[in-house]
């Protein structure tokens, strides 16, 4: 068949796309940009749900196309990219078009949550994308999933660093039924094989519910670890949990909002039946999603990525720090005096303190700010900075290496911990 899949760049779209090309389909891929050059294994069309096409500029581009497949969303606003045009208006018109054009079937990937009940403006926009397609006379399934697992996605690489951690605090919340990607891909398949009838709603999700600290806990056997030390897993009242949400959401790469803890609160589970009638089997365990082939190096990916915003944030206050005291809270007199060791004096060395607080702070800042190109010579230019400071002072005054507070050694893990950032950054393009 010829099937057009919106969303296609995202983790659901992509393992879509490359699994329904593989059976002998014919893929038309769309989505905000073309997939890297060498990457593509469909066609492609570029369209934006928050450029809000109409069901005008749509209904041609669906000449020959049986299945029109909508796997567009939005975790976070940002810009046009609002929860309105993406999960609502513009899917609207894109099942109003398919309607006009004859097409055969159209899946609309929503989410579970998305009903009567819905509380948060992400679940709210894709119940208006439903309704949208409920309201229209053709065949058509709506998908709500559970939390996906996917290796690839970032909230699954979250979950990931939160089973690794030693320590953690959970809310006192609703229970999850995660799925495994492979699972929603063979869900969706077999929707194309064999079409509904009518309007069809089907929650993808796995065998039984779990809390968050039972998924943690399968998780982190997955990944090769033994049980966790029950003593360092915490548990924080809602009213808490609701306000670190509302703060960690001022980061724009945080996952972590007021929306995602009013619904990890609320809960996200249904009944598995329909889901496993459909696949002609159960469900995969979250037991089951972690092969032990893949366990070491997924292991390791979520102890870097949970150690690397640590040492970045500690990495930033030794900075933000040393220029503090070199200001004024380590006496200026002493200052200068272990300046005069390296032959400074009088206004020179004056110049050199304060030069170097204010190199420090800034150091400091742009560890925390800095992004792409810039935030990697920053961290190189630490390295080298630390390591002319070592090598100079080692030897001027190579008696500090016997000092009992090792102000040298102590070099020696920020040099490992910049280091580790630094390669920590070459994985991102």
């Amino acid at each position: 068949m010829r099937i057009l899949i919106t969303g296609a760049s995202g983790m659901l779209g992509r393992a879509l796309v490359h699994s329904l090309r593989a059976a002998g389909h014919s893929v038309l891929a769309t989505g905000r940009s073309a997939p890297a050059a060498g990457k593509g294994e469909a066609d492609f069309l570029r369209a934006d749900f928050a450029e809000l096409p109409d069901a005008n500029w749509w209904e041609p581009r669906l000449a020959g196309i049986n299945v029109v497949i909508n796997t567009a969303g939005i975790f976070r606003e940002s810009g046009r990219q609002t929860f309105e045009a993406v999960h609502a208006h513009g899917p609207a018109a894109l099942f109003e078009a398919s309607a006009r054009a004859g097409v055969r079937l159209v899946i609309q990937v929503s989410a579970l949550g998305s009903d009567a009940a819905a509380q948060t403006a992400f679940h709210r926009s894709k119940r208006e994308g439903d309704e949208a397609l409920r309201a229209l006379a053709i065949p058509s399934a709506i998908v709500q999933p559970s939390l996906v697992y996917s290796p690839e996605g970032a909230s699954t690489q979250l979950f990931h660093r939160l089973a690794v951690s030693p320590v953690l605090v959970l809310p006192r919340g609703g229970e999850v039924q995660p799925v495994h990607i492979d699972d929603v891909v063979a869900g969706v398949e077999s929707l194309v094989a064999k079409p509904p009838a009518g309007c069809a709603t089907v929650a993808f999700v796995g065998p039984v519910p779990l809390s968050l600290r039972d998924y943690l806990a399968a998780l982190r056997k997955g990944l090769g670890l033994g049980p966790a030390d029950p003593s360092m897993w915490f548990t924080l009242p809602a009213g808490v949990f609701r306000v670190l949400g509302r703060l960690a959401g001022w980061l724009r790469s945080s996952l972590l909002n007021r929306d995602s803890v009013d619904m990890l609160l609320r809960g996200n589970t249904a009944d598995p039946q329909p889901f496993a009638r459909l696949l002609g089997r159960g469900a995969m365990a979250p037991q089951a999603f972690i092969g032990r082939d893949r366990a070491p190096a997924l292991r390791a990916q979520a102890v870097l990525g949970l150690a690397a915003p640590l040492m970045n944030a500690a990495v930033a206050a030794v900075w933000t720090w040393t220029g503090l005291v070199s200001l004024g809270l380590y006496p200026v007199a002493q200052s200068l005096q272990l300046l005069s060791d390296f032959g400074l004096q009088g206004g020179v060395a004056v110049l050199a303190l304060y030069t170097a607080a204010m190199l420090d702070l800034a150091l400091g800042v742009l560890t925390l700010a800095a992004r792409g190109r810039w935030r990697r010579r920053t961290l190189l230019f630490q390295l080298l900075l630390i390591a002319a400071y070592t090598v100079m002072i080692s030897a001027t005054m190579p008696h500090w290496w016997l000092h009992p507070f090792g102000p040298l050694s102590k070099n020696l893990p920020m040099l490992v911990g910049i280091a580790l950032l630094l390669a920590w950054e070459q994985r991102r393009p």
